[in-house]
């Protein structure tokens, strides 16, 4: 398979629910005043974009695209990968990226559909460009449970990422360890730096400054696909965590 795909396309009004198994890079060849947006989930909100704006999604991004005129889009996706070639490390996570484009990638993703006219060497060189401004420009951040040696609990730490929406409990993960809950929590802080508990609150206030500030949802919708049915005990675990509220984060 390709590192870099490209293909610009002619849209009909409308749009719809968007699932991306690659990094994706969309530009809009037309202003979008109507343009609605939404990421991991299908409550789009407006985003209006113009002309050679556009977003950056991660690979497994889902959401719903939704706009009012026709237009031309030029989509670029590029495999993890090469991405990795880049320096992007395994298990980094890149927040999207939405409006104004870095005028280096958009140079590039403009002119991606020429690259293979200028053979092999010339392609693969481009694809490596294409990859190290997304690195530079995206800043990922090494996922949290990466440096965790026990591979019971980095499992248990990748079990909380994809189920921080769920009533985790310390037994619960202690079970997943195949422990007692007491080792469980001493071995656990020893390995992260913090309880159980407080590593679950930094997880889930850190997915939710993400959904922040890359989508439109509102305040309580992000608590709840974090974990909290409390929308007040939220905020108070957020400000603790990062010294202003959900709506100052997004604000900012």
């Amino acid at each position: 398979m390709p590192g870099l795909i490209a293909q610009t396309t002619a849209l009909p009004a409308g749009g719809g629910g968007f699932a991306l198994p690659a990094l994706t890079i969309g530009v809009f060849g037309a202003d979008q005043p109507g343009h609605r947006l939404a990421v991991g989930g299908d409550r789009a909100q407006d985003a209006p974009l113009t002309r050679h704006q556009g977003w950056i999604l991660p690979a497994g991004a889902e959401g719903t695209c939704l706009y009012d005129a026709p237009m031309d889009v030029t989509m670029v996706s590029l495999e993890t990968s090469v991405l990795e070639e880049a320096g992007l490390q395994p298990g980094a996570a890149l927040a999207p990226v939405v409006g104004d484009l870095d005028p280096v990638l958009l140079h590039l993703a403009l002119r991606a559909e020429t690259f293979g006219a200028g053979g092999t060497l010339y392609r693969e060189t481009m694809h490596r460009a294409v990859a190290a401004q997304i690195v530079q420009v995206m800043q990922p951040v090494e996922a949290p449970f990466a440096a965790i040696d026990d591979i019971r609990l980095r499992r248990v730490a990748e079990w909380i990422e994809d189920n921080l929406a769920e009533d985790i409990s310390i037994k619960g993960m202690a079970d997943l360890a195949a422990m007692s809950s007491t080792h469980f929590a001493k071995a656990f802080k020893t390995a992260t730096g913090a309880s159980p508990l407080q590593y679950v609150i930094a997880r889930r206030c850190e997915r939710a400054l993400v959904l922040l500030r890359s989508t439109s949802l509102p305040v309580a919708e992000i608590a709840y696909r974090v974990g909290y049915n409390d929308v007040p005990r939220f905020g108070q675990h957020f400000k603790r965590r990062f010294g202003h509220t959900p709506g100052q984060a997004r604000a900012g």
